[in-house]
């Protein structure tokens, strides 16, 4: 049975993504397949399968260094998904990311998604319009407020952008399961929240506790971080076959089985892993169609993990 790097190869499955990223291997999603959930705020679909560029889009912006990234973009796009996080923390990411969206020709294809980390207003406001500029776009989907930094100054900030039209949606993010009680706290205060961004993994489940059934109770969009715990979870089973009861949720590799235990829980809207490889993001988009783990199915995941 194939791992992470040697999953199905000749499944029909793989194969629309192939005609639309020449050169790729046949590592593709079936773009009429991803699944999609609604934003609660608005009603608009969001493929369930982003992409975050934490560490992994910290490259130099010569053609050398984009090349393989352009890969991986053009294999997201083309596979159906929209929702790209990144952030001013992470480096040169989000400039990577304007220049690979503006490259393809992909901005009205994308949801960018990008952060706020100053304290204080002005500040704010700049790292913002550097924020723009970067992203290449007048306009940004959503804007989230980094790891709870100065939450009610640049949250009213990011009303005002709203209001103006500047930016979409609005929200808030933590990446560490002791902030969750955190998160729970400011959700319940400040008004206009559409989107909260969490850690939840087979390896950090107190989300399940309480904040994602209370983002699903109160119209609040999840994006899912961390979902291999920066690669652990992966490395526990790197040199294991894969189950052949992975089948029963048309899962093909290890990565697949750990994001749809992720898409299984209701509160989740799309869940967004990091990546620089065009195989590995392929692999990611399969994980977005087919059968979810039920309750049994997943415990067998978690044990398979443990």
């Amino acid at each position: 049975m194939p791992t992470r790097r040697t999953f199905l190869q000749h499944t029909a499955a793989l194969t629309a993504l192939a005609a639309l990223s020449p050169g790729l291997p046949v590592f593709a999603a079936d773009t009429a397949q991803l699944m999609q959930r609604p934003i609660p705020a608005s009603g608009e679909a969001l493929p369930v399968i982003g992409l975050g560029t934490s560490r992994t889009f910290h490259v130099g912006l010569d053609d050398a260094s984009l090349e393989p990234l352009l890969e991986v973009m053009r294999t997201f796009v083309a596979g159906g998904a929209r929702l790209i996080d990144t952030a001013p923390s992470y480096g040169a990411a989000e400039a990577v990311t304007g220049e690979l969206v503006a490259r393809l020709e992909a901005r009205q294809k994308v949801f960018l998604a990008t952060k706020v980390s100053s304290s204080g207003r002005e500040a704010g406001q700049r790292q913002l319009e550097a924020s723009f500029r970067a992203l290449q776009s007048d306009t940004l989907d959503l804007v989230q407020v980094h790891n709870l930094q100065d939450t009610a100054t640049q949250l009213q900030l990011l009303r005002e952008l709203k209001e103006q039209g500047r930016v979409r949606y609005i929200g808030i993010t933590h990446y560490v399961e002791s902030a969750h009680d955190d998160l729970l706290t400011v959700l319940r205060k400040e008004r206009g929240i559409d989107f909260v961004q969490l850690n939840y993994s087979v390896g950090e489940r107190n989300a399940e506790r309480r904040l994602l059934p209370y983002c699903a109770d109160n119209g609040i969009a999840t994006l899912i971080n961390r979902p291999f715990t920066r690669g652990n979870l992966l490395s526990r089973v790197r040199d294991k076959p894969l189950p052949d009861w992975a089948a029963e949720i048309e899962a093909s590799s290890w990565a697949q089985l750990l994001l749809k235990f992720i898409l299984a829980e209701p509160g989740v809207t799309t869940v967004i892993p990091a990546t620089s490889n065009p195989r590995y993001m392929a692999d990611n988009l399969l994980a977005g169609q087919g059968r979810l783990p039920d309750a049994r199915q997943r415990e067998r995941i978690v044990q398979a993990f443990g």
